[in-house]
């Protein structure tokens, strides 16, 4: 969290001296200045984003390998192991980004730690709303004289059964990737055929007392669907992300596949 807000305020710092530097060079320039205010606000909310996204990636891949981790935890203690000797045993499996968690508990219980304590600052520390509600479980069962080996078999069962559901929500999740990619090239199609088409069928345009020809109009339409196409392609990226995957910093790289497809095939067309 801490490297998120420096990152944040860096990244603040350096798009408010880009605005304030381009008002002073570029703000008479017509339709420049507004482009740089949107690739500006691109350029804060990105990089922040891609922490955001990181970090949840980060607890997703915990949440993945717990199950088997709770599987692995389960055989050892049927084997005959106690608790510590069970942790130490499993502790030196890989288990993706949830292996350092295993081994710091694994520590913290080799030092004398209290189980319970040990437990709560695993979930803490994984970051994981899931692992954090079977924790709970664990030590609230564990405070009431449960016996350790049944919780544990009965947590993996239940962990297990999670991880099924969430492959089954997968292929669901298809449709609506599929789906929302189509509505933002669909987008893109019109504003590429409002570009081609409409604009140069444009008779003259009055604003206020002056009199612009067609010709001088261009490169401000084009600069304007230029800026439709990027603010189209972030916000639909992070509405995919939410739609199909549950959560808007999900879709953060379909922000960035959007944008980049976007601004390619945009600029791609204006020289066809």
């Amino acid at each position: 969290m801490k490297r998120l807000v420096k990152i944040t305020i860096a990244n603040a710092a350096i798009v408010a001296s880009i605005v304030v530097l381009a008002y002073f060079l570029f703000s008479d320039v017509k339709g420049l200045f507004s482009s740089i205010l949107i690739l500006a606000a691109v350029m804060f909310v990105i990089p922040v984003a891609l922490v955001r996204y990181y970090e949840s990636w980060k607890t997703k891949v915990s949440e993945d390998y717990f199950p088997q981790f709770m599987r692995d935890l389960v055989e050892a203690i049927r084997a005959g192991m106690t608790l510590p000797q069970a942790l130490k045993s499993v502790s030196g499996n890989d288990y993706g980004h949830l292996s350092p968690y295993v081994k710091k508990l694994n520590a913290q219980l080799d030092w004398g730690i209290p189980f319970d304590k040990a437990l709560l600052k695993f979930s803490e520390n994984t970051r994981s709303k899931l692992i954090g509600r079977i924790t709970s479980t664990i030590i609230e069962s564990h405070r009431f004289g449960g016996n350790l080996t049944d919780i544990f078999e009965s947590i993996s069962s239940t962990a297990i059964e999670i991880e099924r559901l969430r492959e089954e929500r997968k292929l669901y999740i298809n449709s609506q990737l599929i789906t929302g990619y189509i509505i933002f090239f669909v987008f893109l199609i019109v504003i590429i055929g409002l570009q081609k088409f409409l604009v140069p069928t444009l008779t003259e345009v009055t604003v206020g007392d002056m009199v612009a020809e067609p010709e001088e109009m261009t490169p401000q339409y084009n600069e304007m669907f230029r800026n439709l196409v990027i603010i189209q392609g972030l916000f639909a990226g992070l509405v995919i992300g939410k739609m199909a995957e549950g959560s808007v910093i999900s879709g953060v790289k379909h922000s960035l596949i959007l944008l980049i497809a976007g601004i390619m095939i945009y600029t791609i067309s204006g020289f066809v």
